[in-house]
């Protein structure tokens, strides 16, 4: 809570019973954003769920990671999903208008019964692809070609099994947010330049493998916390030939090395990390928050101002209880979104002003209750109406969804066109099928077709050195180490394991992609005291991690 902020109301999560403050900005911020119709403001209530419980519903809808095939259609909906799913080609082709899918609002029914029904009817692209080329298998992909189960990306090139890729990005493979790169494998939150293997936190370097918080680095080898050098191994300096004799060995003696990558974790642990990254912003807590102003709670948050409760967020102004938006102003309980003004209880819409309750919809302004909606205006549940029979239409409905407990709350998870296991809540909120139901979160068990495949190799029966990797892998599947899930090679993915004389997987690329995100911190503030000064400090590292743990202060005198 911010230091001005006073506490109005404790409150008990109708989900996890935990207890959670209101305070009087919090009401002030609801009174602001409440939307106005005939002279009279229909004010936001205080939500009954904590903030954890908030964003796990809200990520319920954002499904990045899961596409199947039905129909010849590739799309994020598995086929055992009731819903009318078209390929962008056939709707611009048969020119397809979702209004013609309108209906109109029934008063004996709930509002979120009627909103399920429209769901299953209007027609949805197969996949959210835009100006791409050969990108079949990609989801929310935008300027790329050549990519493969590449998600939430734009310019991106020959890329495979990544996500969150930015601007220019070339030859990447198994990558999480990443920004203009050559040549990367297996490389987490990092930014520029080329030919990097198996790293972490990275900027401005050039050849090196197994990194950890270095920058402007380049020809070395596991090693953290470096800056500005070159023929480094293990943090120690060493000639040109030592360093070439390493870096060929790593590839074809995995004796020698698992022997560095032990050696390397002891020096990551021994090495100070901060306690939390804050960085050219006023008024900030919590963690991963750029260039900012007054913001409370939570992670990743860019060239921001007064907000709350945000997450994965660049451009937000007085917004709360939002995931993965960009450039909004004056909203509330967003969900996947870009460029929303004055707006609330909306996911995956783009450019929509003073709208709510809408799913997936375009270049919007002044629409309830719609549903793939595009380049529209005062349309309820996709019905076209007047301005002056929506603005009479749309405070009856309120009120009707105040009778029936469903106003001002977001989406109940079970009409998520996707299920909870499906979506990235299940990545940063980890539950079972049996902790699921009583929450009323749908737990999808679809299961896609056995790939056809000459032969099933286990893992553990590949052989390390690539050369040794014949080229009828490509006809066969690989039973995964961890989950036994089989998968396939792709030509374009052997043939940068053969260019850069990397050994063939041995997981499949959910596992691979999960393995990735549990490197992430968690997305929890720990009280804890410096390692170095002894202050109280706030962290994302339990104290119960290994970790050695700075406040900025000690940690900016230790490191620079």
């Amino acid at each position: 809570m911010f230091q001005n902020e006073k506490i109005i109301e404790i409150k008990t999560c109708k989900q996890c019973n935990s207890s959670f403050e209101i305070t009087d900005r919090d009401l002030e911020f609801y009174e602001k954003v409440s939307p106005i119709f005939w002279w009279k403001k229909y004010l936001i209530s205080p939500p009954t769920l904590c903030p954890d419980c908030r964003q796990q519903r809200r990520l319920c809808f954002i499904n990045v990671g899961n596409l199947y095939k039905s129909w010849n259609i590739v799309s994020p909906y598995s086929p055992d999903k009731l819903y009318n799913v078209v390929s962008q080609k056939n709707w611009f082709s048969l020119k397809i208008d979702w209004k013609d899918f309108g209906i109109d609002f029934d008063f004996n029914k709930s509002f979120f019964t009627q909103f399920n029904e429209l769901q299953k009817i209007a027609p949805r692209w197969d996949r959210i692809s835009e100006n791409c080329e050969n990108c079949e298998w990609s989801l929310n992909i935008a300027n790329s070609k050549n990519c493969y189960l590449v998600k939430s990306s734009i310019w991106c090139e020959n890329c495979y099994y990544s996500s969150e890729l930015r601007w220019e990005n070339y030859y990447l493979l198994d990558c999480y947010k990443i920004n203009n790169w050559n040549i990367w494998y297996e490389v987490i939150s990092s930014n520029s330049f080329s030919n990097i293997f198996w790293s972490e936190k990275v900027e401005n370097c050039n050849y090196w493998i197994f990194l950890y918080e270095c920058e402007n680095c380049n020809y070395c080898i596991w090693c953290v916390w470096l800056k500005n050098k070159k023929y480094f191994v293990l943090n120690k300096e060493v000639s040109k030939n030592e360093y070439e004799n390493i870096y060929n060995k790593i590839f074809i003696n995995k004796i020698f090395k698992n022997d560095l990558l032990n050696r390397f974790n002891i020096l990551k642990n021994s090495y100070p990390r901060l306690s939390l990254k804050l960085l050219n912003n006023q008024d900030c807590i919590w963690d991963e928050i750029y260039n900012s102003k007054n913001i409370f709670n939570w992670f990743f948050v860019n060239n921001s101002s007064d907000c709350k409760f945000i997450d994965s967020c660049s451009e937000c102004n007085f917004c709360c209880d939002s995931s993965q938006p960009d450039f909004v102003e004056k909203c509330y309980e967003l969900s996947s979104t870009y460029k929303i003004y004055n707006s609330s209880f909306c996911f995956n819409t783009l450019d929509a002003n003073n709208c709510y309750y809408c799913e997936t919809c375009w270049y919007i302004e002044n629409c309830f209750w719609c549903v793939w909606l595009n380049r529209a205006k005062y349309c309820i549940l996709n019905k076209q109406y007047s301005k002056e029979e929506y603005e009479t239409l749309v405070p009856k409905i309120i009120e009707h969804m105040i009778s029936t407990w469903e106003w001002w709350e977001f989406f109940p998870s079970s009409i998520s066109p996707f299920w909870y296991n499906e979506t990235i809540a299940q990545e940063y909120f980890p539950i079972s099928r049996d902790k699921a139901l009583p929450y009323l979160y749908n737990w999808s068990t679809y299961e896609p077709p056995f790939p056809k495949v000459d032969k099933i190799i286990p893992a553990n029966k590949l052989p390390e050195d690539i050369t040794q990797i014949p080229d009828d892998i490509l006809n066969r599947a690989i039973e995964c180490e961890i989950t036994k899930k089989p998968f396939r090679i792709i030509k374009q993915e052997l043939e940068f394991y053969r260019k850069h004389n990397l050994p063939i997987p041995k997981r499949h690329p959910d596992q691979r992609h999960l393995d990735r995100m549990s490197l992430r911190n968690p997305r929890k503030l720990f009280a804890r005291i410096c390692d170095k000064c002894g202050k109280d400090i706030k962290t994302t590292y339990s104290p119960k991690r290994p970790e050695i743990v700075y406040c900025e202060e000690c940690y900016n005198k230790e490191v620079y």
